[in-house]
């Protein structure tokens, strides 16, 4: 009889994506949002990326890790949002296994350099502040060079480790994900075999991909908000508050939202929360980057505003 039950299992070879809403007038709306928010974060990053290339003054290791930032939100949303966008024009919403998988390879690759990378933006900051004569040497081109490398090193072995242990998982019904893209914690639920493994390597990593992290940026501030009350220039603590601000804005909604999502497993039921909660890792945080960094910051704002004046007048 277990021969016979066993070939009666049949294996899913796609999944259904069920979207953020169902009803056809909502579903108008998200599509105008999402294309909306999705020309905006790359319009924006790439703006931001473009100024940092062109204007010198912009070429330091603060704005090296910001145009890293910019291309891996752009990355980030690029994953996600198109074939989205795609699934709602078509009104299909299948998506192949094989698809599957390699989205959340590459989320996963993307958002994990993410992390990192917010790690090594704290590091330099606390160098400039607190370590202002040995900060050239301490942050030269060749050390920038190896911690974006290191970046995309421990994120690829985040990203593979998940993957390969997913592919490990037996797929055989119900194969509707209740999600508008494919992650961990919805297809989990969806298996036909203990989970147990893959939720063990997800607490795991994502101690090492968000707990260290933290601890590393917390470290970090502490010493940064010393020595900035330290300071006796009011000009000089405002900049470096400044600077400082709209990278702990980036921490907090990035690991807010990420934390969120991913220590909560183990619940029978898929939550509708989580899709919103999906929504800030891959749409919003990625378009409030180029908000935050080039609105508040006036130096890429300076830039921004050159380049594109700058154009006009060779016109």
């Amino acid at each position: 009889m277990e021969p016979e039950a066993r070939t009666n299992i049949t294996a899913v070879t796609e999944f259904i994506l069920l979207g953020l809403v169902q009803t056809e007038k909502i579903q108008s709306v998200v599509f105008v949002f999402f294309i909306f928010a999705y020309l905006v974060t790359i319009g924006g990053n790439l703006g931001i990326l473009a100024a940092i290339l062109v204007e010198p003054k912009l070429h330091t290791p603060m704005y090296f890790f910001l145009g890293n930032l910019s291309v891996l939100d752009a990355g980030c949303i690029t994953v996600t949002v198109p074939p989205m966008l795609g699934r709602l024009l078509t009104h299909k919403c299948a998506i192949f296994y094989d698809a599957c998988i390699s989205q959340l390879f590459f989320f996963h690759l993307l958002a994990g350099a993410d992390c990192f990378l917010l790690t090594a933006m704290a590091y330099d900051r606390f160098l400039a502040i607190c370590r202002p004569l040995t900060y050239s040497t301490r942050m030269s081109q060749v050390v920038q060079r190896i911690l974006v490398a290191v970046c995309w090193a421990c994120a690829l072995t985040n990203a593979l480790t998940h993957t390969i242990a997913l592919n490990t998982l037996n797929f055989c019904g119900p194969n509707e994900v209740n999600h508008f893209y494919c992650d961990l914690p919805q297809l989990f639920q969806l298996s036909c075999s203990s989970t147990k493994l893959n939720e063990l390597l997800l607490f795991g990593w994502a101690f090492i991909v968000a707990g260290t992290p933290v601890i590393l940026i917390i470290t970090s501030y502490i010493h940064i908000i010393t020595a900035v009350l330290r300071m006796r220039s009011v000009d000089g603590r405002k900049k470096a508050f400044s600077t400082c601000g709209s990278h702990l804005t980036m921490v907090c909604l990035f690991y807010g939202t990420g934390i969120f999502n991913y220590m909560h497993l183990g619940s029978e039921e898929p939550s509708d929360k989580d899709k919103w909660v999906g929504v800030f890792n891959t749409v919003i945080n990625p378009m409030l980057n180029p908000l935050i960094y080039g609105l508040r910051n006036p130096d890429v704002h300076g830039a921004l505003r050159q380049v594109i004046v700058g154009r006009q007048s060779l016109r």
